[in-house]
C-alpha cells in the first residue's frame, strides 16, 4: 500500500505570549517571557508564587456565556484555538467528507479547574453533595476531542490522547499515522491544557519541579543555564490541521510543511526523573529519524523539550551528543519554554507550531534567560541564545517528554526540500 504525504495547511494558538498565531509569533521572536505573578488564585503561601497564564482572554467573547459555564478551561482553549486553525487552513467543511475529517486532541490534565472548585465547595460546604450535572463531562478528558467534532460537525476518527508532557507529539503522531494510512483526508489536532490551579501547583512544588525564583518570574526558565532550578508552568496550547497532501493540494491549500516522521518510547526508570543519560530521548529520536528515512545530519533545528530541570536538559543535550556525533554543530538547539513556560499536554503542540512558522519565516526564535551555559554542555553545541537567528530551515525536529518517562519527536520538512 503507497503511503499518504501528511502536511500542516492551519495553525492556532492561545498562548502565555500570544492569544492568535500573529501575535504569538511576533513575541516567540521578540523574546517575550510569558511569566507573571499568578492571578488564577493566591499564590502567596505557595513556594511557586508565578506561572505563564493566557492573559487577556475572555471565552465568553468567543464561545457565549451559556456554553462556557458548561466547558472547562482547557476544552474552551481548545475550541477557541482550533476555530483560528480551521480559519488560517481557509477550508470549507461543507465542501470536504465530513466522515474522513477527525480530532486528535491532547491534554495531561483535562478539566483539573472543575475538579477542584468543586470539590472544594463539597469539602467547604455543608455535606450535601451539590455537584453540576455538567461536572462529569467538564472533567473528562476526552470532552476537547469531543467538542470540537460537535462545533464543526466532523465525524472521522476521534479522541484523546493522555501521555503526561508527551501528549501533544503522540497526538500528531497518532492523526500522521491515520491520514498516512489513507484512513483520513484531515485531522485536527494539537493540545491543550488548563492546569494552574493550587493542587497543581503544590504538587509540582511537592515534587521540587518547579522553580522558585518568585523575586524575578521573567527570567526563572533558564535552558541550560547553569542555574536552572526548575520549569514554569503553563497553560493553553495550539492546534494543528493536517491534511493529505493530495487532498491540501486539490482545493488550494496553502501549505505550511509537511510532517514526514515521528518517534515514541519510554525511558522505563523512574516515574517522574528524566534518564540521566537520556536513553529514551534518544530512542525516541532516533525513531523518529528513521521514520522520516533521514539522518541526524538533515536535521536544521530542534525544538528542545528543555524544560530548565537540573536533570532533564542536560540528559536530553546528551541523548543530542550521542546522536550527532561530531555533527552536533550543524544543528540549531533551542528552547523556547523560557518564553511561554512548560504547557505540559499541550507543550507539544505549541512547540510544532514554532518549529513549523520557523520553516515559513526562516527564523528561528531565541531560548531567553540563559546567561551562564551549564559547562556539561557540549562545546560543539549550537544554541539559540537571547537573540532569533535568521536560518533556512529545511527539516525541524520537536522533543516532548513527560512523567511516567514517556518519550516523544516529531519531524517536519519543507515540502519537496
Amino acid at each position: 500500500m503507497e503511503l499518504k504525504r501528511v502536511v500542516v495547511t492551519g495553525l492556532g494558538a492561545l498562548t502565555p505570549i500570544g492569544n492568535s498565531i500573529p501575535e504569538f509569533w511576533e513575541n516567540a521572536l521578540a523574546g517575550t517571557s510569558g511569566a507573571r505573578p499568578i492571578t488564577h488564585f493566591d499564590a502567596s503561601r505557595f513556594k511557586t508564587q508565578f506561572a505563564c497564564e493566557v492573559k487577556g482572554f475572555d471565552a465568553a467573547d468567543y464561545l457565549g456565556r451559556k456554553e462556557v459555564r458548561r466547558i472547562d478551561p482547557f476544552a474552551q482553549y481548545a475550541l477557541v484555538m482550533v476555530d483560528e486553525a480551521l480559519q488560517d487552513a481557509q477550508v470549507d467543511l461543507d465542501t470536504v467528507n465530513r466522515d474522513r475529517v477527525g480530532v486528535i486532541w491532547a491534554s495531561a490534565l483535562g478539566g483539573f479547574t472543575t475538579v477542584e472548585e468543586q470539590m472544594t465547595s463539597y469539602a467547604t460546604g455543608d455535606g450535601e453533595p451539590r455537584f453540576s450535572p455538567f461536572y462529569i463531562p467538564k472533567l473528562l478528558i476526552d470532552s476537547s476531542s469531543g467538542l470540537i467534532a460537535m462545533r464543526h460537525n466532523v465525524r472521522g476518527v476521534n479522541y484523546n490522547t493522555v501521555s503526561a508532557c508527551a501528549s501533544a507529539n503522540v497526538a500528531l503522531i497518532d492523526a500522521f499515522y491515520q491520514i498516512r494510512l489513507g484512513k483520513a483526508d484531515m485531522i485536527i489536532s494539537g493540545g491543550s491544557e488548563a492546569g494552574i490551579t493550587p493542587s497543581i501547583v503544590a504538587g509540582f512544588n511537592a515534587a521540587k519541579a518547579l522553580s522558585t525564583r518568585n523575586d524575578d518570574p521573567a527570567t526563572a526558565s533558564r535552558p541550560f543555564d547553569v542555574a536552572r532550578d526548575g520549569f514554569v508552568i503553563g497553560e493553553g496550547g495550539a492546534a494543528l490541521i493536517l491534511e493529505d497532501l493530495e487532498h491540501a493540494r486539490a482545493r488550494g491549500a496553502h501549505i505550511y510543511a509537511e510532517l514526514v516522521g515521528g518517534g515514541i518510547s519510554a525511558d522505563a526508570y523512574h516515574i517522574t526523573a528524566a534518564h540521566p543519560e537520556g536513553l529514551g530521548a534518544e530512542l525516541s529520536m532516533r525513531s523518529a529519524l528513521d521514520d522520516a528515512h533521514l539522518r541526524a545530519g538533515d536535521v536544521d533545528y530542534i525544538n528542545a523539550h528543555a524544560t530548565s530541570t537540573p536533570v532533564g536538559d542536560m540528559s536530553e543535550i546528551g541523548a543530542m551528543q550521542r546522536l550527532w556525533g561530531d555533527q552536533l554543530d550543524s544543528v540549531y538547539i533551542g528552547g523556547t519554554k523560557s518564553m511561554t513556560g512548560h504547557l505540559l499536554g499541550a507543550a507539544g503542540a505549541v512547540e510544532a507550531a514554532i518549529c513549523v512558522l520557523a520553516m515559513e519565516h526562516g527564523r528561528i526564535p531565541p531560548t531567553i534567560n540563559t546567561a551562564d551555559v551549564d559547562p556539561a554542555m557540549p562545546a560543539s553545541a549550537k544554541l539559540v541564545l537571547n537573540r532569533p537567528v535568521t536560518h533556512q530551515v529545511d527539516v525541524a525536529m520537536s522533543n516532548s517528554f513527560g512523567f511516567g518517562g514517556h518519550n516523544s519527536t516529531v519531524i517536519f520538512k519543507r515540502l519537496d526540500a
